[in-house]
């Protein structure tokens, strides 16, 4: 079974919580992280185009996103969510959304290269 990565403040994914989330169950890890890849891809582009239901989908991601660890991107589809039922100019969240969500799959893509 691949270990995890040590957690910091500076990782951007808690892959203790993922593990205590899957049970330990290493496949299960890979599938649940590779999921999540492709869903926020699809998410962020959708996003982009701030469609009428952009806060439906920020809390689609938020809650994905806090599932598996990547505590940032769940606070930062938070703020967007906010924004967009508030009716406010979602400009900044979807910047920090995309910052938060590059380096999340950065973090991804380099646990599952080593497990």
């Amino acid at each position: 079974m691949p270990s995890s990565p040590p957690v910091t403040t500076d990782c951007p994914v808690d892959f203790d919580h993922l593990k205590r989330m899957t049970s330990g169950e290493a496949g299960l890890e890979r599938e649940v992280l590779e999921l999540f890849l492709k869903q926020t891809s699809r998410l962020v582009e959708a996003l982009d185009a701030l469609p009428a239901a952009a806060a439906t989908l920020a809390h689609t991601l938020k809650g994905s996103a806090r599932a598996i660890g990547a505590f940032g991107v769940a606070d930062r589809a938070a703020a967007l969510e906010v924004a967009a039922r508030g009716g406010r100019d979602p400009a900044e969240e979807l910047a920090a959304l995309h910052a938060a969500v590059e380096e999340a799959q950065a973090a991804i893509e380099a646990w599952l290269r080593r497990s």
